[in-house]
């Protein structure tokens, strides 16, 4: 396995986010796949005026203290990626999993943020949260998926405890790194955002991709992630409550009305009850759905009285 050695990113700001009692930080950003149904390399595609994988190289680095290029044995050389620095996965082993196996087999004292190179839609304060999230006790920091809940292993902190479960995973020919957070000890923590870590497989995606990313440029800062997160307290009742697993919680979000906070939460929670089903009261009174909400509300959703 060749890979360069670890230097300091010159473009890392961010090195008082690695904390003193925990491995240190590098980057690595998975650019190995096939791009099979893209029909051609994602890593070249350009969202940001450049090409993705130097965008998400750029993005990543700023929060590590080194970062490397995950590759196969047949890329290095590849024009794309041979100006960064690079692990390579091992012959007999494939998919994302290997290039995560790869780089704790390089570096087995560091902890590795991993971020896919086909996620258009990740920031740095997508990441800056994950970061500021970092649990070194626990084998992963991970996103909860908006989708289904379920651990996003593609834009996560893995740490150097995940290297034996990793290891133990391929080598009985497993190669879904969902599938091994799913069954081990890993931090989740929710999406502001609940689109910022779509990933593009086609050209078609791609091409919606780039038109969403104008309009957003077009708008300016009323873009999801030009805006400023706010904290809330929500709490919960009846049938709400059941289905939340709580109460109540804290959270910071980026919702601007008592509407898409519903939204946010009802991804994340699966709340089966329509926004028509539903009252809602900010800091004990009712509101109107569209009502701006401001730092340090608390809001409630208020289910029937049987629960709908």
């Amino acid at each position: 396995m060749w890979y360069a050695p670890p230097q300091p990113n010159e473009t890392s700001q961010s090195t008082e986010l690695i904390m003193t009692n925990a491995a240190p930080l590098f980057g690595l950003v998975l650019a190995g796949g096939a791009s099979t149904r893209m029909r051609r390399d994602k890593a070249a595609l350009e969202y940001h005026g450049r090409t993705q994988l130097e965008w998400t190289y750029e993005l990543v680095s700023t929060l590590c203290l080194a970062t490397f290029v995950s590759v196969r044995p047949e890329q290095r050389n590849d024009p794309v990626r041979a100006r960064f620095p690079q692990i390579i996965d091992k012959e007999d082993e494939f998919g994302p999993l290997a290039g995560i196996a790869a780089a704790l087999r390089a570096h087995p004292k560091a902890a590795w943020l991993v971020v896919a190179c086909d996620l258009p839609f990740v920031t740095e304060a997508t990441l800056r949260r994950l970061v500021e999230a970092r649990d070194p006790e626990r084998i992963a920091t991970v996103y909860r998926s908006s989708r289904d809940g379920s651990p996003e292993p593609l834009c996560a902190i893995w740490e150097p405890a995940a290297r034996a479960a990793v290891s133990q995973h391929l080598a009985v020919g497993k190669l879904c790194p969902r599938k091994l957070l799913i069954q081990s000890d890993c931090k989740l923590i929710d999406l502001v955002d609940p689109h910022a870590l779509e990933n593009i497989n086609t050209p078609e995606e791609w091409q919606a991709a780039n038109a969403r990313l104008a309009n957003k440029r077009t708008e300016g800062d009323s873009s999801e992630e030009q805006r400023t997160s706010i904290s809330l307290r929500v709490q919960y009742f009846a049938v709400l409550r059941e289905q939340a697993g709580r109460s109540e919680e804290l959270l910071d979000s980026f919702a601007r009305s008592p509407s898409e906070l519903y939204e946010q939460l009802r991804a994340k929670h699966g709340f089966s009850l329509e926004p028509s089903q539903l009252k809602v009261a900010v800091n004990d009174e009712f509101s109107d759905w569209n009502v701006r909400l401001q730092h340090g509300d608390t809001v409630v959703f208020i289910p029937p009285v049987a629960g709908g």
